[in-house]
This record gives C-alpha cells, sequence and structure tokens, in this order.
C-alpha cells in the first residue's frame, strides 16, 4: 500500500520486495517473500501474525541490524544501509544500563550528539516528564518495576528525536495491567509527538488499540495477508475496545490470523 494514493502523506519507509532467509542444519530458510509495505509520515502502523512468520526479522530489517537477501527499504527515499540515529528501536528485553541511573541512562543516547549540557538537560527532563518518571532520575533499573524500566527505554529511544521509532514486543513481559497503562502512555506519547512507529505485537487488542493500520503476515515464509486501516478517532480512550467498530476490526484480523495458524498444523501434522 503507498499511503501517497490513499491519504495524501508522503511515504516515511518504503520496503520493496524485501525477501529474507537464514542458513539453517536443513539449508537455507526463507522467513519473508516479498514483502512490499509503506509506511506514511507520522503514521503508527502494528504487524501481527503467528510465531516464526517473520515480523521481527522485518522489524530488524527495518532497523538495519541484518541485511535483506532480495529487495530494499527506504527511509524518505535513501536506501536504509545499517543502523542509523534515524530510527530508534524499543525491544522486550529493556536494554538498560543496569549501572546507570535513569537520567544517565537517557543521557547516554545523546552522546554523539553536538548538543550544549544545558539542551540536554532539558531534552532528558522533558521526555523523563513525558514518560511520567518524575522523581526517579537518580534510580537505578533494579529499582524499578518492569513498566518503568520500559518507560525509561521508550524516553531514551524519543529523546534523540528519530524519524521512525520500531518496537518489538515492548510490552510483552508485563503483567496485563501493566501492559494497558503502557500503551495508554504509548498512544498519548505518539499522539503528541507523531513520530512514524513501526510496531510488533502478538496482542490484536493492543495493535488495534494503538494503530492507524494493523498489517496481518502470513506464517512462514512472512508475507502480507491483510492491510486492516484502523480508523477510530483520536485521541483513543481505552474504552473503544469495547465498541462495535473495534469488535468487527478484531474478529477479522483474528480470523486471519487463525487461518495461518490452522494452515501451519495441517502441515505439521
Amino acid at each position: 500500500m503507498d499511503q501517497r494514493t490513499v491519504n495524501g502523506q508522503r511515504p516515511k519507509v518504503t520496503i520493496r520486495n524485501l525477501s529474507h532467509s537464514f542458513e539453517s542444519p536443513n539449508g537455507s530458510l526463507l522467513v519473508l517473500d516479498n514483502i512490499n509495505l509503506t509506511l506514511a509520515d507520522n503514521e503508527f502502523v502494528s504487524i501481527v501474525g503467528t510465531s516464526g512468520c517473520g515480523k521481527s526479522t522485518l522489524l530488524n530489517l527495518v532497523a538495519g541490524l541484518i541485511e535483506p537477501v532480495a529487495g530494499e527499504i527506504l527511509l524518505d527515499s535513501k536506501p536504509i544501509d545499517g543502523p542509523g540515529r534515524d530510527r530508534g528501536v524499543v525491544f522486550q528485553s529493556y536494554t538498560l544500563f543496569p549501572w546507570l541511573t535513569v537520567w544517565k541512562n537517557i543521557d547516554f543516547a545523546l552522546r554523539k550528539t553536538r548538543l550544549s549540557r544545558a539542551e540536554k538537560d532539558e531534552l532528558i527532563r522533558h521526555y523523563i516528564s513525558t514518560v511520567g518518571l518524575e522523581g526517579f532520575e537518580d534510580a537505578y533499573p533494579n529499582q524499578l518495576s518492569g513498566g518503568m524500566r520500559q518507560r525509561v527505554a521508550i524516553a531514551r529511544a524519543l529523546v534523540y528525536k528519530p524519524e521512525v521509532l520500531l518496537m518489538d514486543e515492548p510490552f510483552g513481559a508485563l503483567d496485563a495491567q501493566t501492559r494497558g497503562m503502557m500503551q495508554e502512555l504509548l498512544l498519548h506519547v505518539w499522539e503528541t509527538h507523531r513520530t512514524t512507529v513501526l510496531f510488533i505485537t502478538h496482542d490484536v487488542d493492543e495493535a488495534l488499540f494503538m494503530s492507524d493500520r494493523v498489517v496481518v503476515m502470513s506464517a512462514r515464509p512472512g508475507r502480507i495477508k491483510l492491510e486492516v486501516p484502523v480508523e477510530l478517532p483520536h485521541p483513543r480512550s481505552y474504552e473503544v475496545v469495547t465498541s462495535p467498530q473495534f469488535v468487527e476490526l478484531k474478529l477479522r484480523v483474528l480470523e486471519a490470523i487463525r487461518e495461518e495458524a490452522l494452515k501451519t498444523m495441517t502441515a505439521a501434522g
């Protein structure tokens, strides 16, 4: 889907004819097959699908952490050829430095910028406030709950103002209540700052609640099976998950995933 023909927004990330495989003891294993996807500027797109369909591999390719076997990925029409500060990445594991405080973990992301100390401090203070961690600036990761650690990781990813935020199951390790609160927090941050987001999740409710569009991938090799626009109004509150429109979208996405799960079970059996 090219967003220029859908809503007039310019494309931010363009994925063209992307395929990727890994070597295994039994030979080459095709993980992604001919992926074509466009993320518009400021769009929030979630990718869902069965386990092993290549969701995380796709995110790692956009992050520049691995190179595709075929195809290309463009950011602002320029090829991605490795990691860059134009992309911020948040993983399920918090990836914080345990020997650094909240403040210093976030400050670490600004180490290669040309900002003055005062400008850095202002940014850090702003994002600590944005993720609701005032008063915890001097705390270490082991003194924080899982949700608080992930808030630090989000603040660190946002503080240098990347063009795209890439998130791989960032709330997957959290309990249900904390996860819901983090979803609302992230959605509020996105509605405020409007960064382009590519979000990987197994949770269909999570994907629909936060996204402009949900992409369903087929079972391995991963292909794009379905793209579902989420035309729910902003700002969103969690009550929207009980609306008839939300339930209709959820059933559509779940049915697509179920079809792929049944294919996998049939092939295995």
